[in-house]
This record gives C-alpha cells, structure tokens and sequence, in this order.
C-alpha cells in the first residue's frame, strides 16, 4: 500500500474503512415498523444515502465496508463470554444482508468479509497499512474500541454526529489519551463486549490508575509490591492483586490485532462508480 501526498496536505490515498454492520444496525434500528421485509427495504434505501453522505464528507480514494466474518474468532476461543451479551440480529435482516452490500457495490464500495475474522480486526490491519504507506484512513464507526488507533494518519469518524474523534476527544471524554485506551478498557471493562475488566474500577478509577503508573503493568505491579497513590488504597491494591489475570485477559480481549495476513491488494479497493 502506497501513496503518500506533499508535506502538509491530504495524502495521495485516503481509504474510507465502514464498520458495516455498525452502521447498518444502527440505521435499521431507526426505521420504524416491525422487522420484516419493508423495514429491511427501508433500512437498505438509509444504508445507502448514509454511505453516500460519507463518500462526499470524506472524499476518499480507496474504500471498504467491513463485515464479520463466518466462524469463531481467536477471541471467542480465549474466552467463551465474549460478545454473549449482543443482541441477535434479526433474522429479516440478516438474510436482507445481500441487498445491502449490492447497495454499498453500486456506489463503489466493496465489502469485506473474512472467514474467522472480526471485523474490528480487519479494520485496524488495513487502517494501520494504509498509515505506514504514509496514507490516510478514516474509520467509520461510532464504536469506541477504534479510539485505540487514534494518530495523525487515522482518524475515527462519528457518521450520525458528523464529528471527527481525535486525541482530545478520547483525553476528554475517558480521561486517558487514545494510547493508553486499551489499558484503560481493561481495567474498567468493555460492557459492549462482554468484557468485565476489574471488578470494582470504573472509568474514573482506571483513569486515576493510569495516570499515577502510566499503564496497567505499571498498576499491576504497583499493587503487587504493595505501593499507594492517589488511587491504590489498599483495598484496590488488594483487588488488582486477585484479578491480575483477568485484567490481562481483558486487555488482551480489547486490543485491536493489526499485524493479520489479509491478501487484500489496495487497488481493488479504489473507488469506481459503478452501475
């Protein structure tokens, strides 16, 4: 992947990457009716003014909608809770599913489904080559777990509230900056994905920790040898102590894979109209 533009001005390549199913549930959950074949249609006709709103806001070059892919993930086999609390996908809507990526082929965008992949997974790899390419990705996605990637070349894009996140978005909303986000989840868990993190640390909390110790190993190891600050009371220390493993368990669960073997060439990704 290659292409990157004059210093100062928007790079050669810039590569839309849409969280498909995202933003497509969270376009059929806005049609009203109940599920069946008109609601799917109406969530379709959405689905495709919505990724034409964000071809013309983003202008990019090359682009993606993502979809997971059939079978477990390697995070279902390290722990069998992950994901166990999402609601199922109504069954009207998923065998509509062709439709949509029809649609999303019409407009130029081809959609991406690997077998025993996550989407988050594929997302964060392309995101992250297009980045060393001295590209430019846009994530399109309104889940929080894309913060983690959050640099000069990738940014997150927030289609319903038309916003850009970035680094102050992240240091203001959680308290931490967009690299130690990971750690943050893993202390305070991802409740979307059935991630527990800590029992008993909170956002506020696991905040307080990283900034005294700088990341998890940093409080983990604090705890272990017994030190205080300004958010190590005993009794947490106590805490970090029995769920050591479970905090590394989370932070495993939550960190987005962006080294996979994907055989996707970017040239086949480059927008086209097509009929």
């Amino acid at each position: 992947m290659g292409g990157g533009g004059a210093a100062g001005s928007r790079p050669a390549t810039r590569v839309l990457l849409v969280d498909a199913l995202n933003l497509i549930r969270r376009v059929y959950a806005a049609q009203p009716g109940e599920d069946g074949p008109e609601r799917v249609e109406a969530g379709r006709a959405a689905c495709g003014q919505s990724l034409e709103r964000a071809l013309r806001e983003c202008s990019p070059t090359h682009a993606a909608a993502v979809f997971e892919g059939p079978g477990a993930t390697w995070r279902h086999r390290l722990f069998a809770g992950y994901k166990a609390g999402h609601r199922p996908m109504p069954e009207a809507l998923r065998a509509g599913l062709p439709a949509y990526e029809e649609t999303f082929f019409r407009l130029g965008v081809r959609s991406l489904r690997l077998s025993g992949r996550e989407a988050d997974d594929v997302i964060a790899t392309l995101a992250v080559k297009v980045e060393k390419a001295g590209g430019e990705a846009v994530i399109l996605s309104t889940d929080k777990i894309f913060l983690q990637l959050l640099s000069r070349r990738v940014s997150v894009r927030d289609h319903f509230g038309r916003r850009d996140l970035d680094g102050s978005y992240v240091l203001r909303r959680f308290g931490v900056p967009p690299e130690s986000f990971v750690d943050y989840l893993a202390l305070a868990g991802d409740a979307t994905n059935g991630v527990a993190g800590v029992a008993g640390v909170g956002p506020k909390t696991a905040a307080m920790l990283l900034a005294d110790y700088d990341s998890l190993d940093g409080a983990l190891a604090a705890a272990a040898a017994g030190e205080g600050g300004t958010a190590l009371s005993p009794k947490l220390a106590a805490r970090l102590r029995t769920q050591d493993a479970a905090a590394r368990l989370a932070r495993s669960l939550v960190g987005l894979k962006t080294d996979l073997e994907l055989g996707i060439r970017l040239k086949s990704l480059r927008c086209a109209p097509r009929a």
